[in-house]
């Protein structure tokens, strides 16, 4: 008994290093046994497979997971990219489509003004440009800039779109101020075309709104001037040449004392959007049709 507890005593107090090639030489010997017993090693690969299997197929999907991410990342770039180039070609087009737009609409005005120049082509004219305006949506006074140095002088008719548009008040040396026909203060003397019957064009802010004017004092004794007549300047107006269109009737109506009839005119005129004009060279004295 005393021999036993010695013995225990012993194992129980190898030291480190001892243990260490008691187990190295046990583990060579398992392996040289392996070998020569020809013992399978399935169950090693086996439980490889367990262990290391599993762990090389969460590294695969984290591989492919941030591998997706990284597609998708190049992806989005791309698109964006892609997206910043479309973009800018939609900026371009626009830009030249606008162009386009402006450049059709200047085509139309001057050939409103070219023909405008052929329907009274007994008037010497020149053309200008609108470079301001009084405030408000109407231009009922505006400055061109034309002036004597390209003879243009204090009551020359001014025309644009398809009729009459007002008169030179003021002038300079390269510029000159206009006097629409729908001022509040302006006055023309006017005719129908078919009867040859006078009246007085008025201006009238309010009924621009409507694109009309205002007429008074048409003596129609036969009742012949009906709405769609047409009216022009007169041959008795003391500042405007004859002749330059003015608008159609589109209302009529006799006046209290049953002589004369009072309405309005339909402008053909766009007086809330005037850019370019025509000036009449000539003034009413210096006219052809002059008194």
């Amino acid at each position: 008994m005393k021999n036993l507890k010695k013995k225990v005593r012993i194992r129980i107090h190898l030291k480190s290093k001892h243990l260490l090639v008691i187990m190295t030489i046990f583990c060579a010997s398992c392996i040289v046994a392996t070998f020569a017993s020809g013992v399978t090693t399935v169950p090693l690969q086996e439980a490889a497979g367990i262990i290391i299997v599993p762990f090389e197929n969460s590294i695969n999907h984290i591989s492919s997971v941030f591998s997706g991410i990284s597609d998708r990342m190049k992806d989005k770039e791309e698109i964006l990219a892609e997206n910043k180039k479309l973009q800018s070609q939609v900026d371009s087009l626009t830009e030249q489509n606008n162009k386009l737009i402006q450049d059709q609409t200047e085509l139309v005005r001057l050939e409103q003004l070219y023909d405008l120049d052929q329907q009274y082509t007994e008037y010497p004219k020149v053309a200008a440009r609108i470079i301001s305006k009084d405030p408000g949506n109407w231009y009922d006074t505006f400055m061109i800039n034309k002036g004597t140095s390209d003879g243009i002088r204090i009551d020359n008719n001014v025309i644009a779109g398809k009729g009459l548009v007002g008169i030179v008040t003021e002038v300079g040396a390269h510029w000159a101020t206009v006097r629409s026909i729908i001022d509040d203060s302006s006055n023309v003397s006017a005719m129908t075309v078919s009867t040859q019957d006078n009246c007085v064009v008025e201006g009238d802010l309010e009924l621009i709104d409507e694109g009309k004017l205002s007429f008074s004092q048409l003596y129609d004794q036969d009742n012949k001037v009906t709405v769609g007549e047409r009216i022009v300047t007169s041959n008795i107006s003391e500042k405007y040449v004859e002749g330059l269109f003015i608008g159609y009737i589109s209302e009529i109506s006799q006046d209290s004392n049953n002589l004369t009839k009072n309405g309005t005119i339909v402008t053909p005129v766009d007086f809330a959007h005037l850019k370019d004009v025509l000036v009449i060279t000539v003034n009413k004295g210096d006219s052809v049709n002059e008194e």
